[in-house]
């Protein structure tokens, strides 16, 4: 358990690596972004369809049936996909860290408005957070093998929504510091959602739930990958960077899985 949260609160906490990145990076930067975007979508795709997905099956047909667990497997899939679409529908546009421009020299990020809007895209980043500390922590608490590279995943993914962050209070306060600290404490929202999933659901552990769980945590991970990795990774212009990086990151998970075995 300790070694869930401590992922988790790692991953959570890479929005303040993006803190940094927006306040001290030089142009190159858009580069690694672009790139290790693309890898951790490929991370998360790979591992959420090959492994989360049939290991769902695999424990719901053992207690449910085959066929029905089958069903069950696929019904927890959509609906972690559904649950994340909500909470992402449920954050205005205009302040939502996936549907803005964040490359740190955005013009949105010079407007009058800086500090107010780097505050409530700190507070729809820690929303969106939620979702993703719970998915890091119950697949690190089930599998430390396989939440160590989730991990990782959903802190390179983190990275971006730390610049959307900083980029607006740096901008608007000329405070360096400042910027980072307000990305730092976005977040925090991961190890809490991870703990309060987790108090939640505690009473409930079973085979049965585990599945559902792992199904649920493999929805998000996808629709993560697809709404906001791949979209905000294009989003810094580096088309076929992003494309190698989710090549190579599907490329890297087969082959540590391979050697799990």
């Amino acid at each position: 358990m300790t070694l869930a949260f401590l992922l988790t609160l790692l991953a959570g906490l890479a929005t303040g690596v993006g803190g940094i990145v927006a306040t001290l990076a030089r142009a190159g930067s858009q580069r690694f972004l672009s790139f290790s975007l693309g890898l951790s979508a490929g991370v998360m795709i790979y591992i959420s369809m090959v492994e989360m997905l049939p290991q769902a099956n695999q424990r719901l047909a053992a207690h449910l049936g085959s066929e029905r667990g089958a069903w069950v497997s696929v019904a927890a899939f959509f609906g972690g996909i559904v649950f994340t679409g909500i909470i992402d529908r449920l954050v205005p546009e205009k302040v939502n860290p996936h549907e803005a421009d964040l490359r740190p020299h955005a013009e949105a990020a010079r407007n009058q408005t800086l500090a107010r809007t780097g505050l409530i895209t700190a507070a729809a980043v820690a929303l969106h957070n939620f979702p993703e500390g719970f998915a890091t922590f119950i697949s690190a608490l089930e599998d430390p093998q396989l939440g160590i590279p989730i991990a990782i995943a959903v802190g390179i993914h983190n990275v971006p929504e730390g610049i959307a962050v900083a980029v607006p209070i740096h901008q608007a306060t000329g405070s360096r510091r400042k910027g980072i600290i307000a990305a730092w404490l976005s977040g925090l929202a991961e190890p809490v959602g991870a703990v309060a999933g987790y108090l939640l659901l505690r009473p409930f552990l079973t085979e049965t739930t585990l599945g559902i769980a792992f199904g649920v945590v493999a929805g998000i991970m996808v629709f993560i990958s697809f709404d906001e990795l791949l979209p905000t990774a294009e989003e810094y212009g580096k088309h076929h960077l992003t494309i190698y990086g989710l090549v190579i990151g599907m490329a890297v998970m087969a082959l540590s899985l391979l050697l799990l075995m």
